[in-house]
């Protein structure tokens, strides 16, 4: 078969053969045409029925396949995923390319749905998402926020069945619905793509998953093998010191007498905060107790308000720098096939790469 597309070496077009030869495939019309097959007779049996019809069959059946098409466009279960491992990202025009590299296709056209099923990738995943709610929803197309909400609400499932990460998440859809209530008071003013209706079911979305995770009950795993209280103290004050974000810190102190102890340690906040802030930052914000101690804790916390802590990924995208090429980097696949995650052509690939954070990430579609 022939390469068909805006570019010789993109996926091109979907096909498949059938007995008059290889036609197209594109989902939507087979739909559609499911559809009307499935309603054609009930629709002639009501114009018929009613001569007093306002509109001729014409026009009925025009508006009938209008609304069945924009009901699959809006309907989640389609979704517009390329699933691809890596993409070029160019920024201008040349003999070989045409146009740029948005933001809107990088997220398309990347496999993020996957990557959401990955532990290494959640965090990675949904903090990109928090970014991209705050300044640059407005930036992706159509289909990108389509794409972007599908993401999100695999996010949330995700988060409903298995209890983990309820408290990111539950950022993530605070900054969104902010993002939505300005942008849907200023119609006019913004710029949305899309109709209003559709923006205002998505923040009633929002909403119906804040009060969900609001709502969400940790049920208690009945085992009657090995469990955290169990652990001798030392491993526990390991764990704890193996922790970067101090609200973790302080949801596991809550769980026993034991971990509560440990999580006022403070040596324990005081190597936080020299992980994640400077001296110079420290004596700004100096809090003192009343014998004279610092108090790590509190100046974690105070800090935090200030400055942006460092952050920890399991796994993010990487950016080769000599292919100028954004990919997922599969650790495991490195090791054992010697895979670079994407066809480079460099000499020594690992030298070229580089992990891109979700600021990064964003920085790299700002023409």
């Amino acid at each position: 078969m022939p390469f068909l597309g805006q570019d010789w070496r993109s996926p091109g077009w979907s096909w498949i053969k059938t007995e008059d030869g290889w036609k197209r495939c594109e989902p939507w019309r087979e739909g559609l045409e499911g559809e009307n097959n499935r309603c054609g007779a009930s629709h002639g049996t009501i114009l018929n029925s009613e001569d007093e019809e306002i509109f001729n069959n014409e026009e009925h059946e025009y508006a009938s396949k209008k609304r069945k098409k924009d009901h699959f466009r809006n309907d989640k279960s389609t979704q517009c995923f390329y699933r691809e491992k890596w993409i070029y990202v160019h920024k201008e025009s040349t003999r070989e390319r045409h146009g740029y590299c948005t933001l809107g296709e990088a997220f398309n056209r990347l496999d993020f749905f996957s990557a959401v099923q990955d532990a290494r990738r959640f965090t990675y995943v949904a903090r990109l998402l928090q970014l991209i709610a705050k300044s640059q929803l407005t930036s992706l197309s159509g289909v990108a926020q389509k794409n972007y909400f599908n993401v999100l609400d695999k996010i949330v499932q995700k988060v409903l069945d298995d209890h983990q990460n309820p408290r990111l998440i539950k950022d993530l859809l605070q900054d969104l619905s902010s993002t939505l209530c300005i942008l849907i008071r200023g119609v006019g003013k913004s710029v949305l793509v899309g109709n209003i209706n559709i923006w205002v079911c998505r923040l009633e979305t929002i909403l119906n998953w804040q009060q969900q995770l609001q709502n969400l009950q940790m049920t208690e795993q009945v085992d009657s093998g090995l469990t955290l209280s169990d652990l001798p103290v030392h491993m526990l004050s390991n764990i704890l010191y193996r922790l970067s974000d101090g609200w973790d810190i302080v949801t596991l102190g809550q769980v026993t007498p034991t971990l509560s102890a440990l999580s006022e340690d403070r040596r324990l906040w005081k190597k936080l905060c020299q992980y994640h802030f400077g001296e110079k930052q420290f004596c700004r914000h100096l809090i003192l107790s009343e014998k004279g101690h610092i108090e790590w804790k509190l100046m974690y916390f105070a800090l935090q308000k200030h400055y942006p802590t460092k952050e920890q990924y399991g796994d993010t995208l990487h950016f080769c720098r000599h292919c100028s090429i954004l990919f997922w980097k599969d650790c495991r696949l490195a090791l054992l096939l010697e895979d670079s995650g994407h066809p480079c052509t460099a000499a020594d690939p690992d030298s070229c790469f580089t992990p891109v954070s979700p600021q990064h990430f964003i920085d790299l579609f700002k023409f």
